[in-house]
């Protein structure tokens, strides 16, 4: 249920309020607006018209169901547009964010090198992989805890933000003690234990949407991390899996407005993942761009002929500066910079 308070609720009002929702079973979670304060209470839907007394006290101003089943998710809990802020980088905002850098972390020099030409170009947070889930179980698996040191390096010497992977409820922590965003990766979108461990450690989250799921089931996830009180969640389209085969998955561009309708929370896109190809990447970032979304998350390598994973759809660091100024024009033609 959503309870809009009048606009003259005192901050003893909404303690008020809150301390009655819990009374009747339900989790508060308080949104102050400009001129409103709206609260979600969320829990048991058959105790929903106990919550419509609270209509009755005088500094409420409505009690209203919530139609959607991603409740605090919903643009009918929240209306505008929410935005993550890390380390003064604002995603969701009228500046486009740009985290870019290699798939995996393979070497500090490697590491670096890349943060350094990505930050020249332009990009606001630095991506990499320490942690690496891989299809084989040959494949190269991440340098683990050594790679998250070396990210912590490459954040003080560029001053960029760290989002990286994590892949396991127990690696949570050391995890968060190194980076600035938590990413939950395609393969864990569902991974409910996950998603309630890190909605307990406070970090923001950069939630990435499996190969087969829905928008809805893609929300639920989110809800997860929300309900569980941790509210900066970005959303990621990273490419469906369909019957396509010429790309690696299929960028679904059609999510970015769909969600942007359904849901307050910022979403960036994946075109390397999405496409699999480094010359496809430029015109779905500009594509991303130009539909709404709020970000994008670009891999860049300084040699991707020696990657150990995803060479193939890895911009070399001058292609992506070219990438970077060709996305001004389309960012200023939809109202963004």
């Amino acid at each position: 249920m959503i309870i809009v308070l009048k606009s003259h609720a005192t901050d003893a009002d909404v303690a008020d309020v809150c301390r009655r929702i819990e009374a009747m079973g339900h989790r508060p979670h308080t949104i102050r607006g400009e001129l409103r304060t709206v609260i979600g209470a969320v829990g048991d839907d058959r105790g929903k018209e106990r919550l419509r007394a609270l209509e009755s006290l005088e500094c409420v101003e409505s009690v209203t169901p919530i139609l959607q089943p991603f409740k605090l998710a919903s643009r009918e809990v929240r209306p505008e547009s929410s935005t993550v802020v890390v380390d003064g980088v604002v995603i969701g905002g009228a500046r486009i964010a740009v985290m870019a850098g290699p798939c995996s972390v393979e070497s500090r020099e490697q590491l670096l090198e890349a943060a350094r030409k990505v930050k020249a170009a332009g990009a606001t947070v630095l991506r990499g992989g320490a942690f690496k889930p891989r299809t084989s179980p040959y494949a190269f698996q991440g340098l683990e805890e050594e790679g998250l040191k070396l990210l912590a390096e490459a954040r003080k010497a560029t001053g960029l933000p760290i989002v990286t992977e994590v892949m396991e409820p127990d690696k949570v922590e050391l995890v968060a003690a190194h980076a600035d965003i938590l990413q939950i990766g395609a393969r864990n979108v569902q991974n409910f234990s996950l998603l309630k461990r890190v909605a307990e450690c406070g970090r923001p989250v950069l939630l990435k949407r499996g190969m087969a799921t829905s928008v809805q089931e893609f929300l639920l996830s989110a809800e997860y991390v929300l309900s569980g009180g941790n509210p900066n969640v970005i959303l990621c389209e990273r490419g469906i899996r369909t019957f396509e085969t010429s790309t690696r998955f299929t960028l679904d561009l059609n999510a970015v407005p769909v969600m942007k309708r359904l849901s307050h929370l910022p979403i960036v896109v994946d075109p390397s993942h999405g496409t699999g190809h480094w010359e496809y990447v430029e015109p779905m970032a500009k594509a991303a761009v130009a539909c709404g979304a709020d970000g994008l998350l670009i891999e860049v390598h300084p040699r991707p002929e020696e990657a150990l994973s995803d060479g193939p759809q890895s911009l070399k660091p001058e292609r992506f500066a070219l990438l970077m100024k060709s996305l001004r024009p389309v960012a200023l033609a939809v109202g963004r910079d």
